[in-house]
């Protein structure tokens, strides 16, 4: 009896019954001022009531599940990356269904109408696909795949439903584009790609073998040595020091919870870290990462093993920020305390006035005394999209001005740490990782670290 139940409950009357119903009614009531037409709607009632009856029989006759349906999810989510999600259907049927999917995405992407129809022949697979672009990490709670499958008599659907009620995928900053990225770091693009070469003989410090002499080579690379025993010009090839610790800073305070593009600052920020922590892997460098608010929540030493960026993804994964103004000073003390060796310090982090950097100030000078440290700030691109729209009124003055004034505030930011002989990076959220990295391939040829 539960079983029936449960099949009543499953099928749905499609709007073509409901028109055939209608007209039906139609001729019932001129049936009563017309005879003939009483007694054609009675047939077409007859006939009617046979087809729902057969749909239905069809419908449920199979005892195997007359349809598969396999949903493949990714293993996780890359934060501010289209991910795919693919839906298989195979029809087992012995005729031609019309179906329709309804997936159940999660309530974050606010997608209500996910809705495929399809026309599968007997034993035929048909498959859909869709895109989901995540703006920050956590679960996202996949649902249940409802599927109507109609025959092609076309006045009843049967429901079926596949897959759990909660299916959640974790969604960790943005490892695609770390892939993307270690690609170009493997195959030596990111030079050609992102940052001009800039030769300075005398910067690379650590030997690496030695070599013919060609025109160019610095003469003062000479090996007179080697150069005595092969009777012709040899030179020594030196190459950028390796096993230099970079620590990523990352502010976790109130100001980082900007939205930009739908994605925070703070999550700008960690995509970064991730990614330009796997390109000092790559570059031999040992990679670290402390993230701070009102005291520092994560510490990660400074390292180059197989399992650091997995560690650091992890640690990335679960960072969140309590909304509340950052512990300059407590940062510092720590560094100074957990730090003892000379290190590149990045600090991922926002200010909105001269006034509020000039108060943080000492602490910044207390890092550089023992590190070289560089402080990312941000541009806001709305700022700048007003300063750049043609003022035609005398509230867009006033409103140009004022940006004109913050984007200028800006600038006087980067300015006053320079003064303090601190290395400073304005960039948009959008590029952020490719300011960064430029930045590290600078600094690293420049030989300041």
């Amino acid at each position: 009896m539960m079983k029936l139940l449960q099949q009543v409950k499953s099928l749905f009357i499609q709007e073509r019954l409901y028109f055939l119903l209608t007209v039906l009614a139609t001729l019932f009531v001129a049936g009563y001022f017309i005879d003939l037409l009483f007694i054609a709607a009675k047939i077409l009632l007859v006939l009617l009531t046979l087809l729902v009856v057969l749909e239905g029989f069809l419908l449920f006759v199979p005892k195997a599940p007359p349809l598969q349906l396999t949903r493949e999810l990714p293993r996780r989510l890359s934060n501010g990356d289209e991910s795919t999600i693919q839906i298989y259907l195979l029809n087992q049927y012995l005729f031609r269904v019309d179906v329709e999917i309804i997936d159940e995405a999660p309530w974050q992407f606010q997608l209500h109408a996910l809705t495929y129809k399809l026309a599968l022949e007997p034993g035929q697979e048909k498959s859909v696909q869709y895109k989901l672009k995540p703006f920050a990490r956590g679960e996202y709670v996949f649902g249940q795949t409802r599927v109507y499958a109609s025959s092609p008599i076309g006045l009843l659907q049967r429901r079926f439903v596949f897959g759990a009620k909660e299916n959640a995928v974790a969604c960790y900053p943005s490892f695609l584009k770390m892939r993307q990225y270690e690609l170009l770091a493997v195959s030596n693009q990111l030079n050609d790609v992102y940052v001009r070469p800039v030769r300075r003989p005398g910067t690379h410090t650590e030997f690496e073998h030695i070599k013919d002499y060609v025109t160019g080579d610095n003469y003062r690379t000479i090996n007179w040595k080697a150069t005595a025993k092969r009777g012709r010009l040899m030179v020594n090839q030196y190459q950028q020091e390796r096993a230099q610790s970079i620590y990523c800073v990352v502010d976790m305070g109130r100001l980082m919870e900007m939205p930009f593009d739908h994605m925070s600052l703070l999550d700008y920020s960690i995509n970064a870290s991730l990614i330009f922590s796997n390109i000092a892997l790559q570059k031999y460098d040992k990679a670290g990462l402390i993230t701070f608010n009102t005291r520092v929540e994560t510490f990660l030493q400074a390292d180059n093993k197989r399992s650091t960026l997995a560690h650091l993804l992890e640690a990335l994964y679960k960072q969140s920020s309590r909304h509340l103004e950052s512990n300059y000073a407590g940062m510092a003390h720590f560094v100074y305390r957990k730090i003892p060796h000379r290190s590149l310090l990045i600090l991922f982090t926002n200010f909105q006035t001269p006034a509020s950097v000039q108060a943080q100030m000492p602490h910044f000078k207390q890092l550089a005394r023992n590190h070289l440290l560089l402080v990312v700030l941000f541009e806001n691109t709305e700022v700048s999209r007003l300063i750049q729209k043609e003022a035609k009124s005398l509230e867009d003055i006033y409103v140009k001005t004022i940006g004109e004034k913050y984007a200028h505030d800006k600038k006087l930011i980067c300015q006053e740490l320079r003064q303090h002989g601190i290395l400073s990076l304005l960039t948009t959220p959008a590029a952020l990782t490719t300011s960064v990295i430029n930045k590290y391939l600078e600094i690293k040829q420049s030989g300041l670290l």
